[in-house]
């Protein structure tokens, strides 16, 4: 299926929820959807960025779209989301909600990498089980999770968003085969480095990275056609390279990688915020 077009729109919309919309690679989503005629949910912690997105995409695209200010590393906003959309015919769902954080795990906050595992997993959990059950009843749509480079090994200096990463890669293979039977498509974005809010807020230093909205495009490109894709040129030569490798060698080969874009911290380590 080409992206784009009635075909796309017929399976994919008419509505989609787009969470972390305020910013980064969620606001890149949004616009790339818009785009292709969807109508939006748009959904993040920081309302007046939203309301301005909604009005741009209403403005440019003749789309409809609702705001929802909301933060999902409550596990209670994520049932208000569900319950508040229950009237929409949502085919799509973009989980692109989540922060990470770069430094030394025992120099970090333990709240602030307790609310990176509610954000980056039970978050991405919840909607994946109340918009699943109602893709699947529709016996068609799509599910986009974040997922990353560092999914698929242990990083030193971001140990906890690593793994929060890996289970969120995990969790979309296993949903690709069990909602395949019900038509619904499931894909994993694995980009590297990406040039949004994130490295800045995480006090990160990136090269050669990657525009939000060619992750974007990439993956809803892929989506239904392939279960994980690893937007841009590097994150693909990253990942073929360190395949090869035995695991332990990995880890130790993206901590050196780690060590070089925080270098520069001071401790504790800083964190930074996708939405």
């Amino acid at each position: 299926m080409k992206t784009g077009g009635p075909d796309f729109v017929q399976r994919y919309g008419p509505w989609a929820v787009v969470t972390g919309a305020s910013d980064g690679i969620g606001h890149a989503f949004a616009v790339e959807l818009a785009h292709l005629g969807l109508n939006l949910v748009l959904v993040a912690r920081r309302a007046e960025l939203l309301h301005a997105l909604s009005g741009r995409l209403r403005s440019e695209h003749g789309v409809d779209c609702r705001v929802a200010a909301i933060d999902l590393s409550d596990l209670e906003a994520t049932h208000q989301l569900a319950q508040s959309t229950r009237d929409l015919d949502v085919g799509l769902l973009v989980a692109a909600a989540g922060f990470g954080s770069s430094g030394p795990l025992i120099e970090s906050g333990l709240g602030d990498q307790t609310e990176m595992v509610d954000l980056n997993c039970r978050a991405v959990l919840a909607q994946c089980w109340h918009y699943g059950q109602r893709l699947a009843r529709r016996r068609r749509g799509g599910v986009v999770l974040m997922s990353s480079l560092l999914a698929f090994h242990g990083t030193p200096l971001s140990a906890n968003y690593a793994a929060t990463k890996a289970y969120v890669q995990s969790l979309a293979e296993g949903l690709r085969s069990e909602w395949s039977a019900h038509g619904v498509d499931v894909i994993a974005s694995a980009p590297g480095p990406i040039n949004s809010g994130f490295a800045k807020r995480a006090d990160m230093r990136m090269a050669q990275a990657l525009p939000p909205g060619v992750v974007a495009r990439q993956t809803l490109a892929a989506l239904g056609r392939r279960g994980t894709i690893r937007p841009g040129w590097l994150s693909k030569l990253l990942g073929w390279s360190l395949a090869t490798a035995p695991r332990a060698m990995r880890v130790v080969i993206m901590g050196r990688i780690m060590g070089g874009m925080t270098a520069h911290q001071r401790p504790p380590a800083a964190r930074g915020f996708d939405a």
